[in-house]
């Protein structure tokens, strides 16, 4: 089973015309395993905003998504969409 890492940027609008930056380091496998996100294929996920550490996972939850944050469910969505 191969796996990949990727890292990047991924901007989000906000209401007030400005955009907030989410950095993010994803390792994804081939395949999903008992490892990964919600049995997918990502099995480490970690997610940065304005210096704050806002998601992180390692084979299970460090620092869950705040639902209240939704700069963070919206990079967290588009990379589970992605990679998992």
């Amino acid at each position: 089973m191969s796996k990949e890492f990727h890292e990047g940027t991924i901007g989000i609008p906000q209401k007030d015309g400005s955009s907030k930056i989410a950095h993010y380091w994803v390792k994804a496998y081939d395949e999903g395993s008992d490892y990964g996100i919600n049995g997918g294929r990502i099995s480490k996920l970690s997610i940065k905003i304005d210096g704050e550490w806002v998601v992180n996972y390692d084979r299970g939850w460090d620092i869950e998504p705040d639902e209240n944050d939704e700069a963070a469910q919206i990079a967290y969505c588009i990379l589970l969409n992605e990679y998992n």
